[in-house]
């Protein structure tokens, strides 16, 4: 188990579901803070040399699950600096994932937001996010995981906030915890 003043314990995990913003407010958050910065399906996508969509669609959600686990396990296993993570919308709600979290002691923050604010922005950023396509579909995932969410840490609500405050609110969290580590040891 890594202890708390391992790279990871002084990172950050942003999660949430599809469209609450962790790619876009872990891009600034870590631009701010002068931290690394990594997206979970990112990582996939290039290990794969396929899109998240297109790896659902050839092997399937089971099969998408076990890379997620294993490139967060390298993940955590090879992070040197602080870090702002995104993981992917369903990556935090699998039992396994948070596990491998917590033995690394991360530190999690869920973007939330309502899931009409969440449609919204699915059908607007242009790209194929595969679990959004059916609207029921996504409303029963989302309603799914918002147990396993609420597990995290601290929790933004990003609906009709600009990524600058949401930002800005992770900021004031950080102050608050996560630098306070760094001084009492």
């Amino acid at each position: 188990m890594k202890t708390a003043s391992s790279p990871t314990r002084h990172s950050l995990f942003l999660v949430g579901f599809t469209g609450a913003g962790k790619s876009t407010v872990g891009r600034i958050l870590a631009d701010r803070l002068g931290w690394a910065f990594y997206d979970l399906d990112t990582i996939i996508e290039a290990h794969e040399q396929k899109t998240i969509a297109n790896i659902f669609a050839d092997v399937g959600e089971p099969k998408f699950r076990e890379l997620e686990r294993v490139a967060l396990s390298v993940l955590l296993k090879d992070l040197q600096n602080h870090a702002v993570v995104a993981l992917g919308g369903g990556a935090f709600a699998q039992p396994e994932n948070r596990k491998i979290l917590e033995m690394h002691g991360a530190r999690t923050v869920l973007l939330n937001a309502p899931i009409d604010e969440l449609r919204r922005r699915c059908s607007e950023g242009g790209g194929q996010r595969p679990l959004a396509v059916d609207a029921n579909r996504f409303a029963q995932l989302f309603e799914s995981r918002r147990e396993a969410y609420g597990l995290a840490d601290f929790r933004v609500e990003t609906g009709g906030k600009t990524v600058e405050e949401v930002a800005s609110e992770i900021e004031q969290y950080i102050d608050c915890t996560i630098q306070n580590v760094e001084v009492r040891q």
